[in-house]
């Protein structure tokens, strides 16, 4: 049966009690993984293109617009420390779900993995998929790497499998679209299948719009057999956070731990009824980065880096 990861991304928005509130909520309705993200901000970059970003021709952006002071007064008060990080594994347990995290910079792995997670499992983001120096590191100390594949060339993706099956250790790949929401047509899930091909496992990370899509990517991924599925997740209002347009909430978790339990023809029915022109999510097995994509790409790869006395060394390196 598919297993689903909740993303907390930052919606616990830095508060120890709301972030207990989410494993809570996590728990009682379904999730089998809850995550957070192991950022520091500290370990934020700063890259002197994004402080003004460039237009072309035609108003088109050719590199996106994000201050570094900005962005770093943003993360900073949504650090969690090693003590919170601790605090979530144990209200993990309490409430008999698996923690697991992202990290996010290679000099963090260490730290990070002598913490007393049940399971070592962990996630790797979409713009590490091809940091091969990092997939090493964390399979070093980690039993299960579960890779996004978003924003990735195929010849990183091949790498990163070629890689992780030389460690020996489990991993499963998560085929997603990074923009932010990805509408119904650009989801592509055939991919997932050509994933098979490098994974043993695979699935889909899924950022379409709430509001606008519903359940219904999700549903479908879990229809044509994806081992893991993972969605943001929120207990607060959709404009309370960052992230809040593309999580989901406590009961749609339930609707969709639901879903997964039925027989492949209850789950076809219930897909004909909610969206009947749902063939629209299958799209290409290998597809084109679309410019959106490629200019995340640009921001988020080397967002984070390790800095060593000095000395700045990005996740690939």
């Amino acid at each position: 049966m598919t297993k689903i990861i909740v993303e907390l991304c930052q919606n616990h928005t830095g508060d120890r009690k709301i972030l207990a509130e989410m494993v809570k909520a996590a728990s009682e309705n379904g999730a089998d993984y809850v995550k957070i993200q192991s950022i520091f901000s500290e370990d934020l970059t700063k890259r002197d293109r994004f402080e003004n970003g460039q237009i072309g021709d035609g108003g088109k952006t050719l590199v996106i617009k994000r201050p570094y002071q900005s962005e770093y007064d943003r993360l900073s008060k949504l650090d969690l420390g090693l003590d919170e990080h601790l605090f979530f594994i144990e209200e993990c347990r309490r409430h008999g779900v698996t923690p697991m995290t992202t990290i996010f910079a290679k000099r963090r792995i260490a730290e990070i993995a002598k913490l007393p997670w049940p399971e070592r499992v962990v996630k790797v983001a979409s713009y590490d998929c091809g940091s091969l120096s990092m997939l090493k590191e964390l399979a070093r100390h980690f039993d299960h790497i579960i890779v996004s594949t978003g924003a990735s060339h195929e010849s990183e993706i091949e790498q990163a499998a070629e890689s992780l099956k030389q460690s020996g250790k489990k991993f499963t790949m998560l085929h997603c679209v990074t923009s932010y929401p990805n509408t119904l047509e650009m989801a592509n899930l055939k991919r997932m299948e050509h994933l098979r091909k490098f994974s043993p496992e695979t699935g889909w990370s899924d950022h379409t719009l709430v509001e606008r899509d519903g359940l219904i990517a999700a549903k479908v991924a879990i229809y044509l057999g994806a081992d893991y599925i993972e969605r943001h997740f929120t207990v607060l209002a959709k404009d309370k956070t960052k992230d809040g347009p593309v999580s989901i909430t406590p009961k749609m978790l339930k609707e969709l731990s639901d879903f997964r339990k039925l027989s492949k023809s209850d789950q076809r029915k219930i897909i004909d009824r909610e969206c009947p022109n749902w063939q629209i999510l299958l799209g290409q097995e290998r597809r084109v980065l679309t410019d959106t994509e490629l200019l995340n790409r640009d921001y988020y790869r080397g967002r984070f880096a390790s800095d060593y006395g000095g000395r700045i060394v990005y996740n690939w390196e």
